[in-house]
């Protein structure tokens, strides 16, 4: 790409990004859903204009997802978290296997072979943490009850989604599937992020009160976001997800007294990169390819037991007094996490260009849905009522 074409790009990108972000707001919906939408007008199979395939716009995109995980990360309290962690891990499960086993469902009895319903079901397992926590950011309920156990659930999604990842990969390739592997890919995944909080919090306090000390705002701020980058690079290398590590490099510095330092230079920088990362998202989806009957089915079909699964996976912790209804449409939104799955199906040649078109179908209607739906469920009415007392068919009705 020569230098003129990407400054067009990137320059199209953000004022599309913004004006359609806002004008989301002036409708009382999140940002991100105008983000989202610009995107899709930018794509291919609109406009044209941004090509999430091409190297440079998919690495400024990785970039945009992991500075908001390092944010999201540097707002959330890990006490707090913790305390919601039983909850937070019974959404986490329920809401991995119930959509796994209803999306293999689906495509079975739409006829797909046993390979193309396990990369299906795979697709429908992880929630897009990258979405959820900038609704509910926006929208200031991240540190709501409901929120904390959406986030801690959400990250433990995408740590299972990597595991099933992983194994249904290996499969596809002429793998076998053996205990053992899926044993130790599931504990390098869950074993980082927690060596990563408990060795962070031993090391980081003491190592930016001495940059605190020496160094002016902009040099702690810039060594932040050089520990969030440090922590994504070894997240990955052990075989978890670069965002998981970039919201545990959050988590660590949280706690010190130059937190507000690193976050005032880590926002000044998300303006630029998590636009790119979310238009990057509504970019990557052929709005083409729904012209056939049967795409248009399935995907509706994979749409719909997406969102009653983790709807239901909501209710998974019985003891929990709080909001249910908004942790399972908080979980709802499956992003980037549903389009690798689609991706690895159809580049591996696992699922035909109609059956990764339905599940493109699903990754998007999950993805618009869940804003609305939120804005809806979180901001009482006009006449008062609590959000927490809709019920589901009343939320479709509005959304």
């Amino acid at each position: 790409m020569h230098v003129a074409e990407f400054l067009f790009v990137i320059a199209s990108t953000l004022v599309a990004a913004k004006l359609l972000g806002e004008l989301a707001e002036r409708f009382g919906q999140p940002a991100v859903l105008g983000e989202l939408v610009a995107g899709v007008l930018l794509g291919a199979s609109v406009l044209g204009v941004v090509h999430p395939e091409v190297e440079i716009i998919h690495l400024l995109a990785e970039v945009g997802v992991i500075i908001l995980l390092f944010e999201i990360g540097l707002e959330t309290d890990l006490k707090k978290l913790m305390s919601v962690g039983p909850a937070a891990f019974a959404v986490a499960l329920a809401g991995v296997a119930l959509p796994f086993g209803l999306g293999y469902l689906v495509a079975s009895l739409f006829g797909l072979d046993l390979l193309p319903s396990l990369v299906a079901g795979a697709a429908l397992t992880a929630t897009s943490v990258g979405i959820t926590a900038r609704v509910l950011s926006d929208l200031g309920r991240l540190n709501d009850p409901e929120g904390q156990i959406v986030l801690g659930a959400a990250v433990i999604d995408d740590v299972l989604g990597l595991v099933i990842l992983s194994v249904v990969g290996g499969v596809v390739a002429g793998g076998t599937l053996s205990v053992g592997g899926v044993a130790l890919t599931t504990a390098a995944a869950f074993g980082f992020l927690a060596a990563a909080i408990v060795l962070g919090r031993l090391v980081v306090p003491p190592l930016f009160a001495m940059l605190g000390r020496i160094g002016k705002e902009q040099t702690v701020a810039m060594m932040g976001l050089a520990l969030a980058f440090l922590f994504a690079v070894i997240a990955e290398r052990v075989g978890s997800a670069f965002i998981i590590g970039a919201f545990a490099a959050g988590l660590v510095i949280a706690p010190t007294p130059q937190h507000r330092a690193v976050e005032a230079g880590v926002v000044r920088l998300g303006y630029f990169f998590v636009p790119i990362f979310f238009v990057a998202v509504g970019a990557a989806v052929d709005v083409r390819s729904f012209a056939t009957l049967d795409v248009t089915l399935f995907g509706i079909a994979l749409t719909l037991v997406a969102v009653v699964g983790k709807i239901a996976a909501g209710y998974a912790p019985w003891w929990f007094k709080g909001r249910k209804l908004v942790i399972g449409v908080a979980m709802v939104p499956r992003g980037e996490v549903g389009l690798i799955f689609a991706q690895m199906g159809l580049t591996t040649g696992v699922l035909a260009a109609g059956d990764f078109s339905g599940v493109m179908f699903m990754v998007m209607a999950t993805t618009f849905l869940a804003p609305i739906a939120l804005k809806r469920l979180l901001t009482k009415d006009a006449d008062g009522k609590d959000p927490g007392e809709y019920g589901i068919a009343e939320l479709t009705t509005e959304a």
